[in-house]
């Protein structure tokens, strides 16, 4: 059974109707608002994330995809709402228990966070070592399997410096699988990359999944490209959650806001901002 919002059925406040998440819910925003200083990001957003499928959570500039992500890592608390994240609420009783949290969770981040003094083959080590107190040999074998799954077998004694755009975000990728985590998430995972090295890397995201078995939340600008990799699709826009549903679902909408989106219109209901680069919401009717 697949678990989101049924946008289409909207409340008086124009919020989309909350449904409890079930068993198939990996992540779950309950009426969550999130703040930076004075400044609201998300106000009382509510979502469902579907346990074992890929979902896209696109929108526009500084509308809180970022945000969203650092409130499911426990970087940002909720100053109202609960965020469920495998089934462990935030904030959590401890930071013990936070900490258990995060090693079941795989993060890729926009810069890779390679180390430039270790080794291809170090860096993806570089969890196992700190976290358990495995042999050896059998540490050898766990990162050789990670990077042939992601095509760099042969890459291991390579530094850093040594890797194309493409090829360091891949080493990042197999550092954060290397401890096998249920859940992945892509912090635009895309930036930087060209057309060809932007498909390795979606279709490495795809296949990791499947063939895995993951929950992968992947937060991206790059739209087109995004919806054809996806099986699901939240989109941030206005302080909330302006859609969660499946790819098809989004295309086929003509709520206005969608569209402006989708369409890239100047003008709709999702406003911006120039001086800070971000979209907001249209003051004019």
């Amino acid at each position: 059974m697949r678990a989101f919002i049924n946008v289409h059925t909207r409340l008086p406040e124009g919020r989309p109707e909350y449904r409890m998440p079930d068993a198939d819910t990996a992540i779950e925003f309950d009426r969550v608002t999130l703040a930076r200083g004075p400044r609201t990001i998300l106000r009382e957003a509510s979502v469902c994330v579907p346990a074992g499928k890929v979902t896209a959570v696109i929108g526009p500039s500084g509308a809180g995809k970022s945000t969203l992500l650092h409130a499911v890592t426990g970087e940002l608390e909720p100053s109202a709402g609960h965020v469920r994240v495998l089934d462990h609420m935030h904030p959590t009783r401890s930071r013990a228990e936070l900490f258990r949290l995060r090693r079941r969770m795989g993060v890729l981040l926009q810069g890779n966070g390679l180390l430039t003094d270790l080794s291809t083959f170090e860096n993806v080590a570089l969890p196992l070592r700190e976290h358990t107190r495995l042999p050896e040999p059998l540490l050898r074998e766990l990162v050789e399997i990670k990077l042939n799954a992601v095509g760099l077998a042969e890459a291991g004694a390579l530094t850093p410096q040594e890797l194309s755009g493409g090829m360091a975000r891949r080493v990042a990728l197999a550092r954060a699988l290397v401890l096998d985590p249920p859940l992945m998430l892509y912090d635009e995972p895309l930036t930087g990359l060209d057309p060809i090295a932007c498909g390795v890397i979606l279709a490495l995201i795809r296949r990791l999944n499947d063939s895995l078995g993951l929950t992968s939340l992947v937060i991206t600008h790059h739209v087109a490209e995004s919806l054809e990799m996806a099986d699901h699709v939240i989109v941030v826009a206005n302080a909330g959650i302006a859609f969660s549903g499946s790819t098809a679902e989004l295309t086929r909408s003509e709520d206005p806001l969608l569209r402006q989106f989708l369409d890239g219109s100047p003008d709709g209901p999702i406003g911006f901002d120039y001086r800070r680069g971000a979209g907001t919401e249209a003051t004019h009717a």
